[in-house]
């Protein structure tokens, strides 16, 4: 079996960093969120990649009215508050500002680009790993979700954790509702999943150092490692951050320790997982989809010289599934 390229994007608009960034300090990049998401269609189109878009049950709405219209009956009763969309919503004076927080536009769009798979993000982006919330309202949350995405004619296949929260506890609710598969965690101790109490400064320097510095390994997987139990789980191994004009002297460091990665798995017969959330293309759209592009060729090269292969999240789960042995 071939290599495998795996990407998947987290889109979830404002309702993602809601709680941590205000329109002020955040608004570039909202504002440009489509126009990157147009940019990397067309990428994904010229390259042949399949992508996995898992995406926020809230954003299927037209806007807040039809949304509180469904709303689960049961709600997360988070210790901090402030983590609650469902809180927000009520809190809210809402205005003209629709487009930061719904897009029924963007997915179809998304769903009109061979390869790509519409995945769920959770209906409210959901944290399954703070105080207060439970697996009864993780369900709930969840089931909204797909039943939304049902209601337009989309199964769901993939989920992604809001925060990469993976909740060992909460996996069969995912076999319950018939989700195949979700991105894991990269292996290291430093990217184990963390509520927000867990994200001393400590993880989040070494996260950033491993961007340019080679701290956690390829993080590639083998395909029968990921097939062993179901719900799959289909690991991450590199959040794809933004270009930053403060550390624009490593960006040739942060595109080798991509590339060598995905020679790893090109040439061993094993799966790269690249990620990242559109809003981080949004603040400097020209120069994120240069680097992505980048990305990109160098995945036509191995495709040419090692036959490796681009699959989404519900295209690795089907091929997981027939080498499943339980």
């Amino acid at each position: 079996m071939p290599g495998v390229f795996t990407v998947s994007l987290d889109l979830e608009l404002y309702w993602g960093v809601r709680d941590s960034r205000s329109f002020e300090d955040y608004g570039a990049n909202l504002r440009g969120e489509r126009d990157a998401i147009r940019g990397i269609l067309d990428l994904f189109q010229a390259h042949g990649i399949h992508a996995t878009w898992a995406t926020l049950g809230f954003l299927f709405f037209k806007d807040i009215a039809q949304l509180r219209q469904q709303l689960p009956g049961v709600l997360p009763d988070y210790q901090n508050q402030q983590l609650s969309s469902y809180r927000y919503i009520d809190e809210r004076r809402w205005g003209d500002d629709d487009l930061y927080h719904f897009a029924p536009d963007a997915i179809e769009q998304i769903l009109r680009c061979p390869g790509q798979e519409v995945g769920t993000h959770t209906f409210s982006h959901y944290y399954c790993l703070e105080e207060g919330q439970t697996i009864e309202s993780f369900r709930a949350d969840l089931r909204a979700a797909v039943e939304v995405a049902k209601g337009v004619g989309i199964p769901t296949t993939s989920l992604v954790f809001p925060r990469n929260q993976a909740n060992p506890a909460y996996l069969r609710v995912l076999d319950e509702l018939g989700i195949a598969c979700y991105r894991g965690n990269e292996r290291m101790s430093f990217y184990k999943p963390r509520n927000q109490q867990g994200q001393s400064p400590l993880v989040r320097a070494l996260r950033l150092l491993d961007t340019y510095i080679n701290l956690s390994g390829h993080n590639t997987y083998s395909l029968e490692e990921c097939a062993r139990s179901r719900p799959f789980d289909i690991p991450a191994s590199r959040f794809l951050r933004p270009c930053s004009r403060s550390l624009a002297p490593l960006e040739s460091l942060r595109l080798h320790r991509i590339k060598r990665a995905m020679h790893d798995a090109a040439t061993e017969n094993r799966l790269f997982h690249l990620w990242w959330h559109p809003h981080n293309f949004g603040a400097d759209v020209k120069r994120n989809l240069d680097f992505l592009r980048k990305i990109l060729i160098h995945y036509d090269q191995l495709r040419q010289r090692h036959g490796m292969q681009s699959r989404n999240m519900g295209e690795v789960a089907a091929l997981l599934e027939r080498m499943h042995v339980g």
